[in-house]
């Protein structure tokens, strides 16, 4: 694969619309931590940046945006990419209610992509919650819906309910260490981008000897190295960093392409890392 994958890539989803490649993560980011890291983000190319309810930061990154939207007037909101997620699955009206809130929350006048953050509450509440993003898109708060944490089971119990709208995402963690193949092979039989989070492994595994060997091999720093594994499989990441010149390296992949032999290599240290929760198998 010779694509040089850059901050302006953007990838085609099933509905039509595409998104940038590349996002920033802002799990665990509060207040000015989550301004600044916009920000540096913004200055740096990045046009995609992946909030949620639960995160708390909603606002922050919408009005980092919205800051930056007002000093560069060459741009336009269409520029910008914003997702955001559903923190519990319980009744439609009450997701309903919270996407309206996450739309004002967030200021920025619709949601670029809104996730059901996890597949728990059973499955009444997850069909339940999907129709009320279903609605959203309807009446334009939303533009593209998908999910989040999904086992293959729980996207194939919302593909049998023939939706109105088909997820078009599915994001969930997956990097060498935990490659998830069951999933993202699902995924990409039926058109749903895999996003991936904690793409750096969260920094466990940065010292790991293939890392290491090939991220000197390629010249990059570990970070790009796991990056471009993801770009590669056509995966979009979502580097999280609150540091400038993490979050401006992280970006620069497109200076090399990880051969085959390699990427088979990094494909082989899957351990089934969890850096976090792993609701796929929920109930």
């Amino acid at each position: 694969m010779t694509q040089q994958y850059s901050l302006t890539s953007r990838i085609k989803l099933a509905n039509g619309l595409s998104m940038p490649r590349i996002h920033l993560g802002v799990y665990l980011t509060s207040g000015q931590e989550t301004s600044n890291a916009v920000h540096w983000a913004l200055e740096a190319g990045y046009r995609a940046f992946d909030s949620a309810q639960m995160y708390r930061n909603e606002k922050e990154v919408g009005s980092t945006i919205l800051n930056f939207l007002s000093n560069n007037s060459q741009l336009k909101r269409e520029d910008f990419h914003f997702t955001s997620k559903l923190a519990s699955n319980s009744s439609y009206d009450a997701a309903r209610t919270s996407i309206k809130r996450s739309v004002q929350q967030c200021g920025l006048g619709y949601i670029d992509l809104f996730l059901l953050h996890s597949p728990y509450g059973g499955k009444a509440a997850r069909l339940a919650s999907w129709k009320a993003v279903e609605d959203a898109i309807a009446d334009g708060e939303v533009k593209t819906g998908g999910v989040s944490n999904y086992g293959v089971k729980h996207l194939q119990e919302l593909l049998a309910t023939k939706p109105r709208v088909c997820p078009a995402v599915n994001q969930i963690e997956v990097h060498p260490f935990n490659t998830r193949t069951e999933i993202t092979s699902f995924c990409q039989q039926h058109d749903i981008v895999v996003e991936a989070y904690a793409p750096l492994v969260r920094a466990l595994r940065m010292k790991h000897p293939v890392v290491s060997s090939l991220s000197e091999k390629y010249s990059c720093t570990p970070a790009q190295l796991l990056v471009r594994w993801s770009l590669q499989h056509d995966y979009v990441p979502l580097p999280k960093s609150v540091t400038k010149d993490r979050i401006i390296k992280n970006g620069q992949v497109s200076g090399f392409v990880i051969d085959a032999k390699d990427m088979g290599k990094m494909d082989g240290l899957d351990e089934y890392l969890v850096t976090d929760w792993d609701p796929v198998d929920a109930d």
